[in-house]
């Protein structure tokens, strides 16, 4: 199988995040960066495609410089290829939009390049930081390929043809059968992502990393303002020590009406 994974380069989940004086753009100077999580678990899932049925892993950024770092990453877990389309700045100013229509062309590129399409080209099922579930749905139009978001297991053919991919829903699963070619947007938990060897680490630094120069006009979106909601603060209460403690504590369940009149 020839398997794409698209991944971003977002700020590390549990970071405090600052958003500048104007309220346009993320504060960065303080934070580390990593790969969105459901792209991590759509690294793996590619890997362990691949080991199954043979093939190659390229995996794919749009971003600026310093994204090779995750792209790195990806080939110390199993990426064969690893292709940059860098931009000046960190891509905020990009659209869903304008991001969609770049990777579009990147991979038919790369197709060209490779002389056969990609079997199954992997999304994230949405990004860490924006969020907006877009960029999967918008190339895959762009390619005239199905897609289905929100999955969590991926089996594909004996003759390799088609696959089944999975999707939880409220009282269970659905399964929907897909011809190849087709776009999946991996949701985190459909594995659990290894950690990468000394060994990978080393290898992955030998990995040829190509770039494409390719850039898109806007589309019809703009980020308007970002808001950081104001931080709940919360306090404790130390009631006593030891058995002098026991009548708060009776007190206080009697107050929120877990004592019956019978226990009390």
């Amino acid at each position: 199988m020839r398997i794409a994974v698209c991944v971003k380069r977002v700020p590390a989940p549990g970071a405090r995040i600052n958003v500048t004086a104007d309220g346009r753009a993320v504060d960065a100077a303080h934070l580390g960066f990593t790969t969105s999580p459901h792209e991590e678990c759509a690294v793996e899932e590619a890997v362990r495609l691949v080991e199954a049925h043979g093939g190659s892993v390229t995996v794919l950024t749009v971003g600026p410089p310093a994204a090779e770092e995750q792209l790195r990453y990806a080939a110390s877990v199993g990426a064969t290829d690893l292709v940059l389309v860098p931009v000046a700045d960190d891509g905020a100013a990009w659209d869903p939009q304008r991001t969609a229509a770049v990777l579009a062309e990147a991979l038919v590129g790369l197709e060209a390049g490779g002389g056969t399409p990609f079997d199954l080209i992997l999304f994230g099922n949405e990004s860490a930081d924006s969020g907006g579930f877009q960029v999967g749905v918008r190339t895959a139009r762009a390619l005239g390929r199905p897609i289905v978001n929100g999955i969590k297991a991926i089996e594909v053919s004996a003759d390799g043809g088609s696959l089944v991919a999975q999707r939880g829903v409220d009282d269970g699963l659905e399964a929907y059968e897909l011809p190849l070619p087709a776009v999946l947007g991996v949701k985190e938990g459909i594995n659990l992502p290894r950690y990468p060897t000394m060994k990978g680490r080393l290898a992955s630094k030998k990995v040829a990393l190509a770039t494409m120069a390719l850039d898109a006009r806007a589309g019809g979106q703009r980020s308007v303002r970002l808001h950081r909601p104001e931080e709940e603060a919360s306090t404790t209460e130390i009631l006593g020590h030891g058995p002098e403690a026991a009548a708060a504590v009776v007190d206080l369940l009697s107050e929120l009406g877990l004592l019956s009149e019978a226990g009390q």
